[in-house]
């Protein structure tokens, strides 16, 4: 048998194999992990090993350098002025990201790239990024505890937090981006959250006690859906901690309660009905 044949029959072979194993088996989740820079994923490595154990795929983004993005189909990476490293024609713009994942994942979220995205400005990788997954319907999981400042600014200025003021601007633009659907959650469970949206968490038995009955009886459903408000105005604020505390459907007011404008967005969005108490007498 000649070189040629033999090569292409083997190759037929190989590509009828994979056709199989892909048709019977679903592709994995994938996500993207965004980073400051390149030593920020080290502190993330048990993430990493949540996901490989609950069957997801990941990758990673690091925008080492202020001066990183794209321009036109090339896309610049810069670690210093007048230093390029990589000049790319084939490289996807930040829009295109999105598409080849279920999820974004972002660590850390500084106040630039928040107001941006709250303001639904683009010009930054993060902001570009987000804001096509969100027109997606991809989810986008933020570290809620980030300090709002970039690592390059925390060496560059040597602080580690906002002033108040400013904490007081980057919290305000955190309940906006909720609005928008993005998620946020403590950096250590942000994997433990993804493998919960992607529905591929593994379920282990509960151990039951000695002497404990084997089958508990949850509380009533109504209970567990109905949240009663006892103020004068339901804020943006009040409800999004409530909504951290536990999940509900229904909420129950006075006729003489007033809901802010973000509030009630943030109900629509949530799914959450209102029911007025003096109607039960």
């Amino acid at each position: 048998m000649e070189i040629k044949p033999m090569i292409e029959s083997i190759v037929r072979e190989l590509f009828s194999e994979w056709r199989k194993e892909s048709a019977v088996q679903p592709p994995k989740p994938k996500l993207l992990y965004i980073f400051c820079d390149s030593t920020a994923q080290e502190a993330y490595s048990d993430h990493f090993i949540h996901l490989h154990n609950n069957g997801i795929c990941h990758d990673l983004l690091f925008l080492d350098g202020e001066t990183s993005g794209w321009l036109g189909m090339n896309k610049l990476e810069c670690g210093g002025a007048g230093r390029i490293l990589m000049a790319d024609e084939y490289a996807p713009a930040p829009l295109e990201v999105p598409r080849d994942y279920d999820g974004i994942v972002i660590p850390e979220l500084d106040l630039d790239n928040a107001a941006r995205i709250a303001l639904g400005m683009k010009g930054t990788i993060k902001s570009e990024i987000v804001f096509s997954a969100l027109v997606q319907g991809k989810f986008v999981l933020v570290g809620e505890d980030s300090p709002g400042l970039k690592r390059s600014d925390r060496r560059t200025l040597k602080t580690i937090a906002l002033p108040q003021p400013y904490v007081h601007l980057f919290s305000y633009y955190k309940q906006e981006l909720r609005m928008y659907g993005v998620e946020f959650g403590e950096q250590k469970r942000l994997a433990e959250l993804a493998v919960k949206k992607c529905g591929k968490e593994q379920e282990y038995p509960v151990p039951v006690e000695s002497g404990a009955s084997a089958i508990q009886q949850p509380p009533e459903r109504e209970e567990q859906e109905r949240h009663k408000f006892e103020g004068k105005l339901v804020s943006a604020e009040w409800l999004i901690s409530q909504l951290k505390l536990r999940k509900f459907h229904e909420l129950a007011i006075r006729r003489r309660t007033l809901i802010s404008p973000l509030a009630h967005d943030l109900l629509k969005i949530n799914g959450i009905t209102i029911r007025y108490a003096d109607d039960e007498g």
